[in-house]
Formats: structure tokens, C-alpha cells, sequence
């Protein structure tokens, strides 16, 4: 009989729950019990949902983040938070947001680093090592959870990051080599094994997703040394992979001496045969055949075609799952009662997913007979997506042939472009600016809801934000702030925004998706060939351009960004789609240009986000993605000035890419790494303006103005002080006005302090 399993369930509610629970304990409203009683609910409620699996996944849930947790379970906190007192949970929010909850300013601590989860949009926290790093178990919360699951009369399968990728994750603070500290960390590995075995445990998924990525001789010796010093373990180890090909790692993975392996069927079909070959006869098979990463219902006939054939090879050692953890879709299609219902009928979300794995199974272990009705539903869906009129639009099509090379071409290089932007825009040296986003208040929250339920004429909501713009400009005002932005209070979210003025998008009500801690985004859902009927942000910026003297930037989401940041089609190739996105957004800065807009930022957020796991495949990518910036950023005329966005993205190996985008201004998160970000400049001489992000806006710890200019005397030992600008590391839609107002004096007064030291 076949096994399913699940590699993981999104954790933050079918209606966010977790969300609102975290953030009132932050703010001081509910106690840490009620908080843990909220987790404890949401447990019984994902796993419930999961009774059908033959093993469900346990230790997955997190109040925060899964790295986050294992960090926590092998003892491995920073020196700064182990010593700052309170409970643990206090301790984990510390590390995570600088601080827990309602603490003032002089409690908190530098938050740990956080960066993207491999190619995905959910961001982790990263470990900290140092030379002397000791690891001491605290499993406490992992047999918490096994004891629930198996209160519930469930099958528990633990789940827990490997060693190897454990280390590979993270970041060592003294510049000593992370694998010296394997030798002390594999007997905290074994405790903890021994300590799930005692407690009636016979699998463990240990996810070692480093297998997929290009690994060195000795991060490939050390997964060898690992799990040599693992297997004398009674419980079974199932190693999981995901999100990509194993390619030259296939035989190390195949030859580990564990007692299963978990392969990623969705991005690596092609090595299924191969590993079906390659792995040894004792050992089970789990292959991921439903995709854990998007939202469309799977061809499961098709899937049948070649599973059933790996069946009769494998028989009772082939395990199916999805392909990676499902903490990547929403929880429930079930929910969804507005959504269109010919696309609805195309897409499976988490729970979904699970009842399409379940089909797999019964048609694999009874026959196809068995689910014939289930087969017959997937293959209408299928066929209906593959036919209809709305997915395909043949003039799109026509547009994107005609493409010349010269659509991505500015008029004069930068160093042309500069002069005629300075005497335009007459800006003082080290310019002040913000990323777009300003507090996204409750009133404006409601305000938009209510409009959506017909509660709000549309008069009345359009005033209700030209209040809020107006509120935005008179707050820029008082600070000085150079470069002033109208606060983006319209938007819902920067990529859904726009989505929903796009032909060829459709939205959800409730697809909720982690990003980090409690931040959660819907992605729109891509579905059909994108075109533009009209300008998208026009109004707002000019009604915001016309209460000041000062330059308002328009601002957009740039092509690659609402991609990578979408349920994107997977009917065609992703260039294809980026392209049409990109003469979209083309229209809209052209649009902006002629009603006057000097300074136009087109976010690329997520543009190392979608860069392949693997360098051999990192041209091609960057190559179609700078390509379609270019189309959308690069019709306007020389005095135009052109910024960039880029969060949370470690692109010191990407950036002579990042120069070919030409963007006049890129602004960059280095608040969180003390501006090591800016160590690509050393060997590097960037062309064009930079603004390193100065202000952590994912932490409610308020910079003083010290501090700020410490991390900009840092920036101009890499970046000519003339092309420097001073701004936050982010937008600033998630704090409050409280928080904003504050951080935001300091850093003016710190970019007025470097003018005045040096002039």
C-alpha cells in the first residue's frame, strides 16, 4: 500500500488567526498563555484536517518561523538575547522582532537577520554562529506537539531541519568556517533523535533542502559525516528535499545511509527515473507529486501515467506527498465563495492538495476504478483551462513578438542623465526619502472594507484617502524630507493593487500566505494574458504632487516583482508572462511622465527571489528579468529619474546584473546586516546612485540619529558620498505612525548632520 504524508501545513489559520493572536500579545492585549492556547487550537484544527494522512507532520507550527525554532532547539541564541531575561517564548520574539512585546525601546535588541526561504517569498531568520558556538537541546515545544498529535490518535512524523542545512542557513558573526561547528552539533542531532525515539517516534522528516543547491566538496562531506553519525539512531530518517533539481548531488542523496528519501517531483521530474534506479532496495521512496508552491489543480490522470508504472516497481516502499510544505498556498478553496467559478474550478488549494493526494493513492492502491468520478472532475478542469478564451489573448501575443531591443534602452547614459536630473530636481547631497509606504492605519483599513461590502459610496472612500494623502504629505513636510511619497493608502497590497487593474488576474478572499512572523499576503492569482485598460496609480499621485513644492515619486511594482510575487500561470514559460507585465507597467510610466512625475521607483523586491537555486541557471533568468525592467522602466526621457527597491536580497553575487537595470537610483535593505550588503561594492564599482537602507522597518525599535549615521559613514567607505542617498530599508505600511515619525526625524537629522560634516 502506498503512504501519504505531508511535508508541512500552513500555520497561520484559515482566517489568520495566528496573525491576530501574535500581534496582540506584541501589543500587550492577550498573555502568553492565550497566545499558546491560540497555537494549541490551530494545531488540532491542521491536523484534524489531516486525519486522512497515514503520518502527519509535527513540530511545523511555529509562532514565528521554523529556522527561527530549530535555533531555539539546539540552544543557539544570540549572546544578546540569551542574557536579555523573561520567558522563552519572549526570548524567540527578541531574536525574531527585536523585541517581545510591549517593551520600551531600551529593552530591545538587534533583531536576527532575516532573508528570503531558498526561491520562495517566505523569509526565515538566520542563525548566528561564531567560532565558539556551543548547542544545547531544549525539545520541550517538539515532544509538546508529538504528545498532542498523538492525543488526537494520529500517526506523528516529526519534522526538523537537518544539520547540514541548518548550517549552511546561517551566518557566522567572526568570519570562522560554519562547518567546524558540525563535530558539536551532531551529538545534539542524536540526543534529540534519541529523546523522539522514548517517546514512541519511528519517522522523522529531516528536511535538507542545501542537497538542491550548489554545494562544495566539503558541504558535500559533510552531509556524509552527518548521516554516518546519525544512523546509529533507532528512528527512521526520512531526508527531504524540495524547491529544486538534486543533479550532482543525486548519488550523495541516494547513497545516505537513512532509511528513506523525499524528492521534489514537481521541479525535478526528470530525475524520478534516476532515483527510482539509484535508490537502494531497503530504502522508501516519497515522491512530492502534488505542487506544494502553487495554486492549480493538478492533471491527475496524467500524474497516473508514469506513477502507476513506479508503483509496480516500488509497491509498499513508495510514499506521495506534496512536493514541498504546503506553508506556501492558502489553506481552504472551500472558503472561497466570490472567486469566479470557471477559475475556481481550476485551482486546489492546501486542503485541496491533500484530498488530490488522497485520489493518487486510492486509484494507485484499489485502481483507477476506484476514483473514476475524481478522475473524470480533474480532467474537465484541465481541459477547460487549457481552452478557454480567457487564458489566451492573441494580441498579447502579437506584442510580445514584437519586442525590439531598443524598447529597453534609455536615451543617454547615466552619467549624461545625472546632470539632467540634478537641475531638475535641485537635490541636496545625501537626499531623505521613503520606499513608498506609509502606516496603514485601522481607520484606513476599515475604510477600505466597508467600501468593498457597499457599506462606503465610492465618493465617500475616495475622500476618505485623499485625506490620508494629504495626511502623508504634511507629515513629510514637518520631517523635511526631501523626496516625498503619497503613502500608498489606496493600496491593499503592492502587487494585488495592481493585479486587480490588470486584465488576465483573479483574486481570493481569504488566500492567505506566510510571509514572515505575522505578515501575511494574498497573492493575486495570474491567470490569462495580461494587458493594462487604464492608468493604475495616475490620480493619486498627482492629486499627492499637487499639495507640495517638493518632487513625489510614482510609484509602481515592477514586472518581475508582481511575477514572483503572484500564483503565476504554468502554461507557458514565466518570460512570456514577465514580458507582459512589463509593457503594462511600460504604460503606466509613460502615463506618469507626461502628467509631470520627475522621480519614478519601480520595485523589483523580488527579483533575486525568483534567481534559480543553481548558478549554472542564473543567466537565463537574469537575462529575461532585466530584460522586462528595462522595457517597463526605460521609455522616459533623460531627466526622468528612475529608482529601484530591493529588499532583503543578498546580491553581492548578482551585482553587475543589478547594474545592467540602469536604474538611476536603487534603494537596498542593509539595516539588519550592519550594510555587509554593501560589501559587493569593494570589487565593484556601481555606476549609478545607491540608497542603503538605514532604518529596519521590520523591527518596532526606534534608530537614533548615532546610529544611523554610523551605518552611512560605513556606506560612504564603499559609495562616493555625492551618490548616496539616506532612506529605510523597506516601506512602511506594517508600523505605526508612533514608531514611523520618530525613526524617520532621525534619520533626517542625521542625513542634515553628513551634509554639514562635509560641506
Amino acid at each position: 500500500m502506498v503512504t501519504t504524508h505531508n511535508l508541512g501545513f500552513p500555520r497561520i489559520g484559515a482566517r489568520r488567526e495566528l496573525k491576530f493572536a501574535q500581534e496582540a500579545f506584541w501589543k500587550g492585549q492577550i498573555t502568553e498563555e492565550e497566545l499558546q492556547i491560540t497555537g494549541a487550537d490551530l494545531r488540532r484544527k491542521h491536523w484534524h484536517s489531516q486525519r486522512n494522512l497515514d503520518r502527519v507532520p509535527v513540530g511545523d507550527f511555529s509562532f514565528y518561523d521554523q529556522v527561527l525554532d530549530m535555533s531555539f532547539t539546539l540552544g543557539n541564541l544570540p549572546e544578546r538575547v540569551s542574557k536579555s531575561g523573561g520567558s522563552a517564548l519572549e526570548r524567540y520574539f527578541r531574536v525574531a522582532r527585536g523585541r517581545s512585546g510591549q517593551e520600551s525601546s531600551c529593552c530591545g535588541v538587534q533583531a536576527g537577520e532575516m532573508t528570503k526561504w531558498f526561491d520562495t517569498n517566505y523569509h526565515y531568520i538566520v542563525p548566528e554562529f561564531q567560532q565558539d558556538t556551543r548547542f544545547q537541546l531544549n525539545a520541550d515545544r517538539l515532544i509538546e506537539q508529538i504528545n498532542e498529535a498523538r492525543a488526537q490518535g494520529l500517526t506523528p512524523k516529526p519534522v526538523i531541519i537537518g544539520p547540514v542545512t541548518y548550517l549552511w542557513l546561517g551566518k557566522s558573526k567572526d568570519d570562522s568556517d560554519r562547518l567546524t561547528l558540525l563535530d558539536s552539533l551532531l551529538p545534539v542531532y542524536s540526543e534529540l533523535l534519541d529523546l523522539m525515539s522514548n517517546h514512541g517516534i519511528d519517522w522523522v522528516q529531516v528536511d535538507e533542502p542545501a542537497l538542491v543547491a550548489d554545494l562544495d566538496a566539503d558541504w558535500r562531506h559533510a552531509f556524509s559525516l552527518a548521516y554516518h553519525h546519525l544512523k546509529t539512531s533507532r528512528l527512521k530518517l526520512l531526508v527531504t528535499t524540495y524547491f529544486g533539481e538534486l543533479r550532482e548531488n543525486l548519488q550523495l542523496a541516494c547513497e545516505l545511509p537513512v532509511a528513506g528519501l523525499h524528492l521534489d517531483a514537481i521541479s525535478a521530474p526528470q530525475e524520478v527515473a534516476r532515483i527510482v534506479d539509484w535508490l537502494p532496495p531497503h530504502k522508501q521512496l516519497s515522491l512530492g507529486v502534488i505542487n506544494g508552491r502553487n495554486i492549480w489543480r493538478t492533471d491527475l490522470g496524467k500524474t497516473l501515467d508514469w506513477l502507476e508504472q513506479i508503483h509496480e516497481k516500488l509497491g509498499d516502499r513508495l510514499w506521495l506527498a506534496p512536493s514541498c510544505s504546503l506553508l506556501h498556498v492558502p489553506a481552504d478553496l472551500n472558503s472561497e465563495e466570490q472567486l469566479d467559478p470557471e477559475i475556481r474550478g481550476w485551482l486546489a488549494f492546501a486542503l485541496q492538495k491533500l484530498d488530490e493526494l488522497a485520489i493518487l493513492a486510492t486509484a494507485l492502491n484499489q485502481g483507477r476504478n476506484a476514483v473514476r468520478k475524481e478522475l473524470a472532475e480533474s480532467a474537465l478542469a484541465t481541459e477547460s483551462r487549457k481552452t478557454s478564451e480567457r487564458v489566451h489573448n492573441p494580441s498579447i501575443e502579437t506584442q510580445i513578438q514584437a519586442i525590439r531591443p531598443d524598447l529597453g534602452q534609455r536615451q543617454s547614459p547615466y552619467s549624461e542623465r545625472i546632470t539632467a536630473q540634478q537641475q531638475k530636481l535641485d537635490l541636496p547631497l545625501f537626499p531623505t526619502t521613503t520606499i513608498g509606504s506609509f502606516p496603514q492605519t485601522r481607520d484606513i483599513r476599515q475604510a477600505r472594507l466597508q467600501f468593498r461590502k457597499g457599506a462606503l459610496t465610492e465618493a465617500a472612500y475616495r475622500q476618505r484617502i485623499r485625506e490620508e494623502v494629504s495626511r502623508c504629505i504634511d507629515e513629510q513636510e514637518v520631517l523635511g524630507l526631501d523626496v516625498l511619497v503619497h503613502g500608498e493608502a489606496e493600496r491593499n497590497d503592492m502587487v494585488e493593487y495592481f493585479g486587480e487593474q490588470l486584465e488576465g488576474y483573479a483574486f481570493s478572499q481569504f488566500g492567505w500566505v506566510q510571509s514572515y512572523g505575522s505578515r501575511c499576503v494574498k497573492p493575486p492569482i495570474l491567470f490569462g494574458d495580461i494587458s493594462r485598460p487604464r492608468a493604475m496609480t495616475l490620480e493619486w499621485t498627482r492629486y499627492a504632487q499637487s499639495l507640495t513644492e517638493k518632487p513625489v515619486k510614482g510609484m509602481l511594482t515592477g514586472p518581475v516583482t508582481i511575477l514572483n510575487w503572484s500564483f503565476v500561470r504554468d502554461d507557458q514559460p514565466r518570460r512570456d508572462t514577465c514580458l507582459q507585465l512589463a509593457l503594462a507597467i511600460r504604460e503606466e510610466v509613460l502615463d506618469l511622465e507626461a502628467a509631470g512625475v520627475g522621480i519614478i521607483q519601480i520595485d523589483e523586491a523580488a527579483l533575486r527571489e525568483g534567481l534559480p537555486l543553481r548558478k549554472s541557471d542564473w543567466a537565463g533568468y537574469l537575462d529575461w528579468a532585466i530584460e522586462a525592467f528595462r522595457i517597463a522602466a526605460n521609455g522616459v526621457s533623460d531627466g526622468t529619474q528612475i529608482h529601484t527597491h530591493m529588499c532583503y536580497s543578498e546580491f553581492n553575487d548578482i551585482i553587475k546584473a543589478i547594474a545592467r537595470m540602469d536604474a538611476d537610483v536603487i534603494t537596498i535593505e542593509t539595516s539588519r546586516s550592519d550594510m555587509e550588503l554593501l560589501d559587493a561594492f569593494r570589487g565593484f564599482e556601481y555606476p549609478n546612485d545607491i540608497g542603503p537602507g538605514v532604518y529596519d522597518i521590520h523591527s518596532p525599535n526606534i534608530p537614533a540619529k548615532e546610529q544611523i549615521k554610523a551605518l552611512m559613514a560605513k556606506a560612504s567607505e564603499r559609495i562616493p558620498a555625492e551618490r548616496l542617498w539616506v532612506n529605510p530599508d523597506c516601506g512602511l505600511k506594517t508600523r505605526q505612525w508612533e514608531e514611523v515619525l520618530p525613526a524617520l526625524k532621525s534619520m533626517v537629522a542625521a542625513a542634515r548632520d553628513l551634509r554639514g560634516s562635509i560641506q
